[in-house]
This record gives structure tokens, C-alpha cells and sequence, in this order.
């Protein structure tokens, strides 16, 4: 059980004394990760010898507080994804008043029917790797390894590359096959190394193929031209397609990103039977950005039943190297 104190409560009836009470929070934890909506379970004691009438709690900077009558509170509250404080209120019934605030931070959790594959940049026999034509006139050369340090989990994946020309590093693993599932997480942690100023992109993809053997491209991009979060579209047919970028409206560039320490991304997208592709939200460091675009993304490649997740590397300018790291890759399907 969590105790908070509040320090002061302030009386409205003239008493020039402060005086003391405690609105004791046993969910959430101060400092805790939770999904969204979370249980709020609180209760509150005497302030300055006068009865709890009510409590309530609020978001934030929110001017918006739900009143609760009585001496505890057990409620559902839903938040965005991110940082927050939620502040837990109380009053006496002569007017007193105290709060004690929690910090928590909402992240995103997949339904309980969905299947994961957890740590897939440890998959040793899957992952290969090719300099990326589509990068243009710029070659490159890479490498790849599984290290234990830097890792939260005790296995990371470096991905080592040098490029001239602005050429790009393509990786990729193939790691289940299901064809029937529409709705996806990915969630991963990641690492750039110092220095970053020969990073142009980095992409974080993923490819299924479908029931009716088209493949789904979900390709995703902080893009350091644009400065945006991009995604991929067929401009054209499945059967003669033309395969695009797009920028969002949500803001990223990967050579702003703090180096020499993990990063946490969250990529939520689903499809239609067509292979149309919502991308819903993307989450750096638990700020979450809505997308809420669809897009044909179906291509008729001929390819067998497969999951598979790509990571890329794109250099900027005539020539350079870059290294990454990525730990804790899972893939959450339903």
C-alpha cells in the first residue's frame, strides 16, 4: 500500500493555522507504468478534526475534477499515452481541502487475445541484411551481432553500417506467419550511438502476407530530411504498384535523438481485408503522437505465408557510418 502524505490543508473558515490531513493513493504507485484507463483506488482521513465530505481527481493542468461524495474513491480513468500527474483531492465539511499528486506514465498494452514475439532481435538464423536500392545512387555495407552491452535485457542486436551517396542498410527477419491478423504493436528499444550526424533515416517496417496472398507493406520512418514520422502507401495497384512515402504531421529526426542511451517506440497500426492500413499512433519516450491515416498498402509480391520485420539504416551526405542498437523487439498481433 502506497501512502502519500498531503502536507497542508487550507481551511476557509478563518483559521490562520495550518492544518493537517493525508489523502492516502494505494493505486496508482507514484512512479508507476500503467495502460489506460487505469484503477484509481484512493481514500482520505480527517483534515483539522473535520469530516471528509467528498473527494475527487483531476489530469494534469485540467480544470476538469471528478467528484466522488464520501471518504474514498475507486474509479476507471482514462489518460493519453505519456507522462501525467494525477492529482487526488479531498474535502472536509466545513472546507478544508488537501491533494496528494501521483506521476505516472500511460503506455500502450495490447489486449489480452493478442499473441506476442517477444525479443525478436536475438533470433540468430533469421536476420540478413543488403545494401537498400531504393536509397538511390549510394551503396552500403553492414553488419550485424548480437552484444550484451549495451542491452536491458542482456541481448541486444548491433546493426553496423558505412555508406556513400546516402545509401542505406536494410536488415530484416522473418519471424512467424499469420495471415488472418489485422492489428499490430511494435514495440521496441533503441540505442544510437554517438555520434549521429551521418544518420538521414531510420525505418522500422514490418510486411504480411494475407489470405489472399498479397502483402501488406506497414512501413514506417523517422525522417531526418522531413523531420516527420512517415509511412507507406501504394499510389498504384496491387498487381502494378508504385510504393511511396508519406509524411505525417507528427515530428521526428533520429540526429536529435539522445545518443548513448535506450529509447522506447511504439508503432500501432491495423489493416482492412483489402490491405488498407490505419497507422494510429507512434510513441518516443512515452509522448505519443496520433496519426489516424489510411492508406492502400497491398502489393502482389508472390511471396509465402510470412511476418516479417525490417530495420534500415539510411546515411546522409557523400559518406559515414552509423551504429544501432535495438533491444526488447516484440511484435504484438491480434
Amino acid at each position: 500500500m502506497k501512502y502519500v502524505p498531503s502536507v497542508v490543508c487550507l481551511a476557509l473558515l478563518g483559521c490562520a493555522v495550518p492544518v493537517f490531513c493525508s489523502v492516502t493513493v494505494t493505486t496508482p504507485e507514484t512512479g508507476t507504468t500503467v495502460s489506460t484507463p487505469f484503477v484509481l483506488n484512493a481514500t482520505a482521513s480527517p483534515c483539522s478534526s473535520q469530516a471528509i465530505s467528498a473527494m475527487g481527481y483531476s489530469l494534469d493542468n485540467s480544470t476538469n475534477t471528478i467528484i466522488v461524495n464520501g471518504t474514498a474513491v475507486s474509479a476507471e480513468v482514462t489518460a493519453s499515452l505519456g507522462g501525467h500527474v494525477l492529482h487526488v483531492k479531498s474535502w472536509g465539511n466545513r472546507g478544508a481541502s488537501c491533494v496528494t499528486d501521483v506521476a505516472i506514465t500511460v503506455v500502450a498494452i495490447p489486449p489480452s487475445n493478442a499473441v506476442a514475439v517477444y525479443g525478436i532481435q536475438k533470433q540468430p538464423y533469421y536476420w540478413q541484411g543488403t545494401s537498400d536500392s531504393s536509397t538511390g545512387s549510394g551503396i552500403a555495407n553492414g553488419s550485424m551481432s548480437l552484444v550484451s552491452s549495451p542491452t536491458i535485457s542482456g541481448v541486444s542486436r548491433m546493426f553496423s553500417m558505412h555508406f556513400n551517396n546516402s545509401g542505406g542498410e536494410r536488415y530484416w527477419a522473418s519471424f512467424a506467419a499469420d495471415p488472418l491478423a489485422t492489428n499490430f504493436l511494435y514495440d521496441a528499444r533503441v540505442w544510437v550511438a554517438a555520434p549521429s550526424n551521418d544518420i538521414a533515416n531510420i525505418e522500422m517496417d514490418m510486411n504480411q502476407v494475407m489470405e489472399n496472398g498479397q502483402t501488406v507493406i506497414y512501413g514506417f520512418q523517422c525522417d531526418g530530411y522531413s523531420g516527420t514520422w512517415d509511412y507507406t502507401t501504394n499510389a498504384g495497384t496491387p498487381e502494378s504498384p508504385v510504393d511511396e512515402w508519406r509524411h505525417s504531421a507528427a515530428p521526428c529526426n533520429p540526429r536529435s535523438w539522445s545518443t548513448n542511451t535506450w529509447h522506447h517506440i511504439q508503432i500501432a497500426y491495423s489493416r482492412d481485408q483489402e490491405g488498407n492500413v490505419t497507422y494510429k499512433y507512434v510513441t518516443f519516450d512515452g509522448a505519443q503522437k496520433n496519426l489516424d491515416v489510411t492508406t492502400p498498402s497491398a502489393f502482389a509480391l508472390g511471396w509465402g505465408s510470412t511476418l516479417i520485420t525490417n530495420f534500415q539504416i539510411d546515411g546522409l551526405g557523400g559518406y559515414g557510418s552509423a551504429t544501432v542498437y535495438v533491444d526488447n523487439l516484440t511484435v504484438y498481433r491480434w
